[in-house]
C-alpha cells in the first residue's frame, strides 16, 4: 500500500473549513484531470481531486481491489488532515466512494456517485485485451467509444483516448479486475449518508437499471438522469454536473 505522501492532488482552496471539502476519485485507467476544472475548483468548497496510486502522476501502483483502493483513500485523507469529507467517485471512483462509505462511515460526510451501479462487471474479452500489449490500444479505443454520447465532440474523444493511452496498461488492467470484482450485494441499505446519483441516460458502461438501483437502495439517495450523456457524464455536460453537485451539498449541509 503506497505511503500518501506518494499520491499527487490537486487542492482547490475555496473554503479550507473539514464541513466543505470534497474529495474527488477518478475512474479506470484515468486520473484527476477526467474531472473537468468546473468540478475540481466547485465554488465555496475545498475540492480535492487525486490520482489513484500507480495513475497519473501518483507513485506506487494500482490496486486489483475496490477494498484496497478504499483503505488507500482514506489512509491518504487522514495523512494531509482531511479526515472527513464529501466523496464523489466516476464509475469505478463511485465504487471506491461506496466503499469508503461502507468500511469507514465516519470518515464519509456524503456521496455523489457519477456513472456508477451497484456492480461494474467486465467483459472478459476487455479483459484479455488490457492485459496484451499488442491489443491494448484497440481496448482503449473501444472503451472511448463506448463511454461517450454519439454527438460528444470529436475532440473530447480523441483527448480522453489520449489519456487512457498514457496511462500504465498494468493499471488500468488491474482497475478493469478491481471492478470486475465489485458488486455491493444488499450492503447498500446500510450506508447512513445522503448519497447523490448522476448518471447518463445514453450510459453503455454501466445500465441506467443499476443507477437506478443505487438510488433506491441507498437510504438517503436521489437520483440525477442527464439527457444527451454517456458514460463520461461529467465531461460531457459539465456545468450540468457541477450545479447538481453544488445544488446536493447545499441541501445536505443546511
Amino acid at each position: 500500500m503506497p505511503r500518501f505522501e506518494q499520491i499527487f492532488y490537486s487542492d482547490h482552496q475555496g473554503d479550507p473549513s473539514d464541513s466543505k471539502t470534497c474529495i474527488l476519485i477518478h475512474g479506470a485507467g484515468g486520473n484527476s484531470l477526467y474531472w473537468p476544472p468546473v468540478i475540481r475548483r466547485l465554488a465555496g468548497y475545498r475540492m480535492l481531486a487525486l490520482d489513484l496510486p500507480g495513475h497519473g502522476k501518483s507513485g506506487g501502483y494500482g490496486c486489483q481491489s475496490i477494498r484496497d483502493y478504499a483503505k488507500c483513500v482514506t489512509d491518504w485523507m487522514l495523512g494531509i488532515g482531511a479526515p472527513r469529507a464529501y466523496v464523489a467517485g466516476h464509475s469505478m471512483g463511485g465504487a471506491i466512494a461506496i466503499a469508503m462509505a461502507l468500511q469507514f462511515p465516519q470518515q464519509v460526510r456524503g456521496l455523489v456517485l457519477v456513472g456508477c451501479g451497484n456492480k461494474l462487471s467486465v467483459a472478459p474479452w476487455l479483459l484479455e485485451a488490457t492485459a496484451s500489449a499488442v491489443k491494448f490500444k484497440t481496448a482503449v479505443e473501444k472503451i472511448v467509444q463506448w463511454s461517450f454520447y454519439p454527438e460528444t465532440p470529436v475532440r473530447l474523444k480523441k483527448l480522453a483516448t489520449q489519456r487512457m493511452l498514457e496511462s500504465r496498461p498494468s493499471g488500468l488492467h488491474s482497475d478493469l479486475i478491481a471492478c470486475d470484482r465489485f458488486e455491493t450485494g444488499d450492503q447498500l441499505r446500510s450506508i447512513n449518508c445522503p448519497a447523490l446519483v448522476i448518471h447518463g441516460e445514453d450510459d453503455k458502461m454501466i445500465p441506467i437499471a443499476q443507477a437506478r438501483f443505487l438510488a433506491a437502495s441507498i437510504p438517503n439517495a436521489r437520483l440525477e438522469i442527464v439527457p444527451k450523456a454517456g458514460h463520461m457524464v461529467m465531461l460531457e455536460s459539465p456545468k450540468v454536473v457541477s450545479d447538481k453537485i453544488t445544488e446536493f451539498f447545499a441541501a445536505i449541509s443546511s
